[in-house]
């Protein structure tokens, strides 16, 4: 039972993305794969303690830089993931390397296209099985309009090579990384892009 006084310590998503400098569907990532403890009220809107939203913040690495492009330099990494608690690791890691970077996060490609119109990123992170428009279909969209920027891409996928071939291969130009992804390889080829994108500028 909640005393009045309860109430300051809960706190909404769009609350919580405030503190943690994320947006708030990388808030409710983090609530899907259990990263952050919330619950939802009778009307059906999350609620987040904000004990837990703070000690989430201390961790290291803990907390995103914002979505949007700032101007500020930094490469934009656009991860599309539709197991929640896959991104929560993704975001965990990155976040944790420090990157000068930004992290924006897709659970489908459908989402994943959408974002690339609005802010073309610098590097591209895609699963491949998704339901609807899959990580192929997004990198064949990409690949085939001129208008689009080149971006760094890279497949992070389970299937096996004969899998991968039935689909028509790793398409010319983009990196593969199995799952599960070995993370020292992954920050390598993030450090890469970071540093290319800061020669390119």
């Amino acid at each position: 039972m909640k005393n009045a006084n309860q109430t300051d310590e809960v706190c909404t998503t769009q609350r919580a993305a405030e503190i943690l400098g994320i947006s708030v569907s990388s808030v409710q990532q983090l609530v899907e794969a259990g990263v952050i403890e919330a619950w939802k009220t009778k009307g059906g809107h999350r609620r987040i303690p904000l004990a837990a939203v703070l000690g989430y913040k201390a961790q290291p690495g803990a907390a995103a830089p914002a979505p949007a492009r700032t101007g500020d330099g930094q490469a934009a990494i656009l991860v599309v993931e539709d197991n929640p608690m896959q991104r929560a690791l993704y975001q965990r890691h990155i976040t944790a390397w420090q990157l000068p970077a930004s992290l924006t996060f897709c659970e489908n490609g459908y989402q994943a296209l959408l974002e690339i119109a609005r802010r073309q990123p610098d590097v591209l992170l895609t699963d491949i099985v998704m339901d609807g428009i899959d990580g192929y279909e997004v990198i064949n969209t990409i690949v085939g309009d001129p208008q689009l920027r080149p971006m760094h891409i890279a497949i992070l996928s389970g299937l096996d090579q004969e899998a991968l071939a039935a689909r028509g291969g790793v398409p010319p130009g983009v990196v593969f990384f199995t799952k599960p992804v070995n993370y020292d390889e992954l920050r390598g080829y993030l450090r890469a892009c970071c540093a290319q994108h800061e020669r390119d500028r």
